[in-house]
């Protein structure tokens, strides 16, 4: 039997954000509702989920002792890390003293580069993934490159967004590629990750729930990025039961690998009936975003469920859903929305303004949510509510 204490008082259940983005932000909002106190940490003030935790901290997040420092003043029941860029062997080390991760302090490490989850997911577990190289230095990348050969992909081994890739079509592509790789990681210059592009069909995010009865999965997502930044999804992507099947089993052997209570978004290639791994995080997705209008429980509602051992008896899918960002681009630290109301004069949609305090050069600020008939109309929908709202910087 699960019990919930009540904020500020001495029955409180504590859970902590180690990152405080638009997605943590959903995850504070979830747990209020079930009475939990949140505590949300970043590197940067005001961050989203700050606006509606009772308390926030701001620190260097790769601090080992800064971390340990709040987390002994705070005694947090549940630590949930929301971003990559965190010091995970101090979160190990918190974990062997008896502080609970989400899922675990060594799936936080293990993913929080994409060299760790690529390794296990490959060597450890033999799941098929496109051919990858890591590359320390210019030589290296050159000869990975030219290994791996044309188109190829790269990376730094920590970022998210999109940030630091880029696509490759030729030999005249690479210094730009390497240039922006060490531009872009969230430790800054450093080792990259080399891709052999996959030829797909489509990708999808398979949203995948382990909590105390069992695996659970969301109904698959199907999304579209530029540069590994995602610009829109929606669900349910149509698949054969064959490949739904294979991609299921495919997120659960490597979910069951890295084990814990929490959701996962698992992307994988889809090439005809064929199931390629892409990437993983422990952690909802942003794609996944399309769940606030298109289920009865969202990511974040589900994730939160799991981490406090609340029972998950059933999903409810309502039908073709689409969600689509509004992106800022330029310099401001107070950004505004105009045209709003246009962005839900239609039916059944629906909007997200993450509260991100300042913009500097590109960032998502807001997504737009709809259902339709069909998820062309979805689509459309969520495309056209986002393409109405100007940013004003």
């Amino acid at each position: 039997m699960t019990t919930l204490g009540t904020p500020n008082t001495k029955s409180q259940t504590k859970l902590m954000l180690l990152g405080s983005g638009e997605l943590g932000k959903e995850v504070a909002i979830a747990a209020q509702r079930l009475g939990v106190e949140v505590i949300a940490v970043d590197r940067y003030d005001n961050a989203p989920a700050m606006q509606v935790a009772h308390r926030s901290y701001t620190i260097p997040m790769q601090d080992g002792q800064a971390l340990r420092d709040i987390i002994e003043t705070e005694k947090p029941n549940h630590i949930v890390p929301e971003i990559e860029a965190i010091s995970t062997d101090t979160l190990l080390q918190l974990e062997a003293e008896g502080y609970s991760v989400t899922p675990t302090a060594r799936a936080a490490k293990l993913t929080m580069d994409r060299e760790g989850i690529r390794k296990f997911v490959s060597k450890d577990l033999g799941i098929r993934t496109s051919e990858f190289a890591f590359a320390d230095n210019r030589d290296e990348f050159t000869e990975a490159c030219l290994r791996i050969g044309f188109p190829c992909v790269v990376k730094p081994i920590m970022s998210s967004s999109g940030k630091g890739q880029s696509t490759i079509r030729d030999q005249t592509g690479m210094e730009s590629a390497w240039s922006i790789a060490q531009d872009g990681g969230r430790t800054g210059a450093g080792r990259v990750i080399i891709e052999g592009f996959v030829d797909f069909d489509y990708e999808i995010t398979l949203l995948t729930l382990r909590h105390k009865e069992g695996t659970t999965f969301v109904d698959p997502i199907g999304h579209r990025q530029d540069d590994g930044d995602y610009q829109e999804s929606w669900q349910p992507q149509p698949m054969t039961e064959r490949t739904l099947a294979e991609a299921q089993r495919m997120a659960k052997t490597v979910t069951d690998g890295l084990g814990g209570y929490g959701i996962f978004g698992v992307e994988l290639f889809v090439k005809g009936e064929e199931v390629i791994f892409s990437e993983l995080s422990p952690r909802p997705h942003d794609t996944g975003m399309v769940t606030m209008i298109s289920q009865n429980l969202s990511q974040f509602a589900l994730h939160t469920r799991a981490i406090l051992g609340l029972p998950i008896p059933n999903i409810r899918q309502y039908g073709p859903a689409a969600s689509h960002v509004i992106m800022g681009k330029g310099d401001s630290n107070s950004p505004s929305f105009v045209n709003v109301d246009s962005a839900l004069k239609e039916e059944d949609t629906d909007l997200r303004l993450f509260g991100k305090p300042e913009i500097k050069g590109e960032r998502r600020l807001g997504v737009c949510l709809a259902l339709g008939d069909s998820i062309e109309e979805a689509r459309d929908k969520a495309e056209r509510a986002a393409g109405s709202v100007t940013v004003v910087l």
